[in-house]
């Protein structure tokens, strides 16, 4: 009986020849990430017993990716404790404001994180990793466990197993097809129970670049699942390699792995996607929400954050204005992409336009932190979820669409069907 894919990076960094769903190793991370709101908790839980060194600090990455701009004097104090505590730690692979970006993009797009591997992360969207074909594992704040030890035990979740048929249709876009399958999970028309479980993606995958993988990681989070999986295909393996900051040996499924529970999704007649107030799983097709007026546009997070994703919101944005009433708030997810898009211009689209640079990192999708809504206003997004107050105002709206739908919706000024715009 063969391995699913993240039984191999779990078998490889336990040292065992193979695991099955239900054991429980300790597998050996290539590294350990710490975002920089969970710092002072397992700083002080650490402390608390008497540890002052880590187990493995060369392993360890911490990130400011969160609270980027200092909104506050809580927010700076935060930074300052933040920064004491690498040093305290020893804790080389720092990347505070400007030096790195968000979490869950820069390390893919830097090649730190590159297929086959295996991380520990205290943070659900370590998910993002089956974008480039690895594994991260959430801990939540026993991450301090994993600081202090190097490891922690983890039970081999199950994997089911979604191979994807067709092609999408110009327009329609990674974050769309997301929506889609959290709709279908929702209603039980995909059958797939996805608590502690890993979803791997099949079929005509080579149509998926990164971001597009990476989108199609954020939605299955939301309802659930403990990992999400793409085999990488040649497009994403020479990326990596090209970027790749040490050797590394992607993994696949073997031919006879075992899946809990198998489907199979016709993509090639899906439109463009519209998730509504309350949850990535509230999708609907564009056309029955046109129209709906906005004041609030973001692009950004940890499933829209790359170049790619800006690229295709700038050619809905060239020569145009936003509508009067719409301001737009643009957090990059790294920034390398940051720079990219100042370099060839694309920036420029947006200044014009009318759009608001945050600095590469999570942007409004954390809470609101910068750029939130007033009471009853409504947002459009590529934010991670939309549960009520994710963006301030608990009456407040919001709705989710891909890069190109919020473009051509700040624009309008309204919801609108990108593919107007993209072929017009």
């Amino acid at each position: 009986m063969g391995l699913t894919a993240v039984e191999k990076v779990l078998a490889r960094t336990s040292s065992v020849q193979s695991v099955r769903a239900g054991d429980v190793v300790q597998p050996d991370p290539d590294f350990i990430m710490v975002h920089d709101g969970v710092v002072r908790g397992a700083k002080r839980e650490l402390d608390a017993i008497g540890i002052d060194r880590l187990a493995a600090p060369d392993k360890v990455v911490m990130v400011t990716d969160h609270e980027v701009i200092y909104g506050s004097a809580r927010a700076a104090e935060m930074g300052a404790y933040n920064r004491n505590a690498a040093k305290a730690w020893g804790v080389k692979n720092f990347f505070d404001v400007g030096r790195g970006g968000h979490g869950h993009i820069f390390p893919m797009e830097s090649g730190m994180l590159l297929p086959g591997m295996f991380y520990f992360d205290n943070d659900r969207h370590a998910t993002n990793a089956g974008a480039i074909g690895a594994f991260g594992f959430r801990m939540g704040m026993e991450i301090s466990r994993v600081l202090a030890t190097g490891t922690n035990w983890v039970t081999v979740p199950k994997s089911v197993r979604l191979t994807l048929t067709g092609k999408l249709a110009p327009g329609v876009y990674g974050r769309d097809l997301g929506f889609y399958i959290a709709r279908l999970l929702h209603e039980g028309a995909l059958d797939f129970e996805l608590d502690y479980r890993v979803l791997e993606y099949a079929g005509d995958l080579d149509q998926f670049d990164l971001p597009a993988r990476a989108a199609l990681c954020s939605s299955p989070t939301e309802m659930r699942a403990y990992g999400v999986f793409f085999p990488p295909s040649e497009r994403i393996l020479a990326f990596a390699r090209e970027r790749a900051q040490r050797a590394f040996t992607p993994v696949y499924a073997d031919a006879d792995a075992q899946y809990e529970k198998e489907a199979t999704l016709d993509i090639s007649k899906l439109e463009p996607q519209i998730a509504l107030p309350g949850g990535v799983h509230r999708a609907v097709n564009i056309s029955g929400i046109a129209g709906q007026p906005v004041d609030h546009a973001f692009i950004g997070s940890c499933g829209s954050g790359m170049y790619e994703d800006f690229a295709i919101a700038a050619s809905v944005l060239k020569n145009k204005r936003l509508a009067p009433n719409v301001r737009m708030f643009l957090a990059p997810g790294s920034e390398q992409s940051t720079k990219r898009l100042a370099s060839d211009g694309l920036l420029g689209i947006f200044l014009e336009a009318g759009a608001v640079l945050l600095p590469a990192g999570c942007g409004p999708c954390n809470d609101a932190v910068v750029g939130p809504l007033h009471s009853g206003e409504v947002s459009i997004s590529t934010a991670a979820n939309n549960n009520a107050g994710r963006f301030g105002a608990k009456d407040a709206q919001l709705y989710l669409g891909s890069p190109a739908t919020v473009a051509a919706s700040a624009v309008a000024g309204r919801i609108t069907d990108p593919r107007a715009v993209l072929t017009s």
